[in-house]
């Protein structure tokens, strides 16, 4: 993972970029993990910690709407995170991350080690959902690393 964040911080530094995190089930691990490098101030801007719909709601303006139609584990909601944190920091790349960590909360359809995560930049968004393996540690770090590859795929594309 060293790799991936050194590689990112080179990469948001030369492209005069800032990132930005809105986290669920990660519980700002993502904010942790790039803000244990030296110098992240230089290309970390800000994290929220979104737990609840509410506070989705509120500090990033997921539209309540989106929870009754589609559930806070979606690419809907995920979207919206990333959407709603890139609008508030508009030169910043935003990435998202809602899910089911377990060990319990997770249904038939949404079992639990689902995950969906988004990346919006300049309004952009890319997002996908994934089905982790493993306890509750396991599927939050997985998130963490494949949330941390999805910014360097849409910097890598844009």
């Amino acid at each position: 993972m060293n790799e991936l964040l050194l590689e990112l911080s080179k990469t948001l530094v030369t492209r005069q970029l800032k990132l930005v995190t809105v986290e669920s089930c990660t519980g700002g691990w993502i904010g942790k993990t790039v803000t244990d490098i030296a110098g992240s101030s230089s290309w970390f801007e800000a994290g929220f910690i979104t737990y609840t719909n509410e506070s989705k709601n509120r500090l990033v303006n997921v539209p309540m709407s989106l929870f009754d139609e589609f559930g806070a584990v979606s690419i809907e909601v995920a979207n919206a995170m990333a959407s709603g944190a890139n609008a508030i920091f508009p030169r910043a790349i935003a990435v998202s991350v809602t899910g089911c960590a377990g060990p319990g909360g997770g249904s038939e359809t949404k079992p639990v080690g689902t995950v969906c995560i988004a990346v919006c930049l300049h309004g952009q968004v890319n997002s996908q959902r994934f089905l982790f393996k493993g306890n509750r540690e396991q599927v939050r770090r997985s998130s963490v690393i494949e949330a941390l590859k999805m910014v360097m795929d849409v910097l890598a594309v844009k």
